[in-house]
């Protein structure tokens, strides 16, 4: 807590490997994933009880969360509608599912490109489902909190958990993975955006003319014993969404030979849908080194250093039998106009 502020970070999504295990008769894909979290990510600072002020000539806006984002990527947010935005569904949701009223200020720092399959939106919304839960005295591991974070999307349950583990079902079903070993991340964008549904449907299409089988789980039978070992475990698995996303967007090729031509890089591999890959190495001057010369050599890139994240000592137990609540999966009922807020050094909506 930051003086009456609750800041929580928003780390990362990493899909270390990601395989598409079946198809379920409403549509959905079924999938089965080893996630990690990496040390950079957005921020998400709430203040309770913010102090609500009438612009010239509007009247004062009713009770209820309001959310500020600022960032190198909160212009990619501006101009959506306010009820379509995770983090405002994430506060309303939980606020009827416990009947509280989210009176409260959100500040969200986007440095996570929009759109890029880091879960970078899970991320937030995750987030700020823990800064309620901190100041509701909620506990970590209620399943309250798990139930609206899987009506708002598939990723958002394991934002939630935070931490390394298995991801199957449509993200409803999370199970403990092995720790992982220190590992270093540069992470790379090309500043292409991805939608989700795009290369899902592409992969639909290339299934439908191929007959190609889905794949099996690939879950680890041994803990990694390094950085090297995780990423020789991880090439015996992959990213099933890699060949659908570079129909979507090819520049990912020229990202994953970037990352692979990279001195001392282990594995560069897609995250999720794209289009965000990453690169491992063993010691962080290694990853520091590798995003200096792919930014020399790319500077319309985003890249970025970091590390994985260590599941923290004490982390509760991930839930079992995760049940989504609807009236997360419904817009929030928000205000449409967007209007600045000079205290925060971003932009507010209702």
């Amino acid at each position: 807590m930051t003086g009456t502020s609750i800041v929580e970070a928003a780390p990362a999504k990493l899909n270390l490997y990601l395989h598409v295990t079946g198809r379920r008769a409403d549509g959905y894909h079924e999938l089965d994933s080893l996630v990690a979290f990496a040390e950079f990510g957005d921020s998400i600072a709430l203040t309770p009880a913010a102090a609500r002020v009438a612009l010239r000539g509007a009247d004062l806006p009713p009770a209820g969360p309001r959310l500020a984002i600022a960032g190198p990527f909160g212009p990619a947010l501006m101009g959506e509608n306010p009820a379509n935005n995770l983090v405002m569904r994430a506060a309303h949701a939980l606020a009827a599912r416990l009947g509280r009223e989210a009176d409260v200020m959100v500040a969200l720092t986007k440095a996570l490109p929009v759109a890029s399959g880091i879960g970078g939106g899970s991320a937030d919304a995750a987030a700020c489902l823990r800064a309620l839960a901190r100041l509701w005295g909620v506990p970590p591991d209620d399943p309250a909190l798990f139930a609206v974070a899987a009506g708002l999307g598939a990723d958002v349950p394991v934002c939630v958990a935070g931490r390394s583990c298995y991801f199957s079902g449509i993200g409803d079903v999370l199970d403990e993975a092995p720790d992982l070993p220190e590992t270093h991340v540069v992470l790379v964008n090309p500043n292409v955006p991805v939608p989700t549904p795009a290369v899902f449907k592409a992969m639909a299409a290339t299934r439908a003319k191929s007959g190609a089988a889905f794949s099996a789980p690939a879950r680890f039978t041994r803990n990694p014993a390094d950085a090297a070992d995780l990423a020789a475990l991880l090439l015996e698995r992959t990213n099933d969404l890699t060949a659908p996303a570079l129909t979507v967007a090819p520049v990912i090729a020229e990202v994953l030979a970037a990352l692979e031509r990279s001195a001392g890089c282990l594995l560069p591999r897609l995250s999720g849908s794209g289009a965000t890959c990453f690169g491992l190495y063993a010691t962080a001057a290694a990853a520091e080194s590798a995003a200096k010369t792919i930014a020399a050599t790319a500077p319309g890139w985003w890249v970025k250093p970091t590390r994985l994240l260590p599941t923290p000592p004490g982390a509760p137990a991930l839930p079992r039998g995760i049940v989504a609540d609807p009236v997360a999966a419904q817009p929030a009922s928000v205000p449409p106009p967007a209007a600045p807020f000079p205290d925060t050094g971003g932009w507010g909506v209702g």
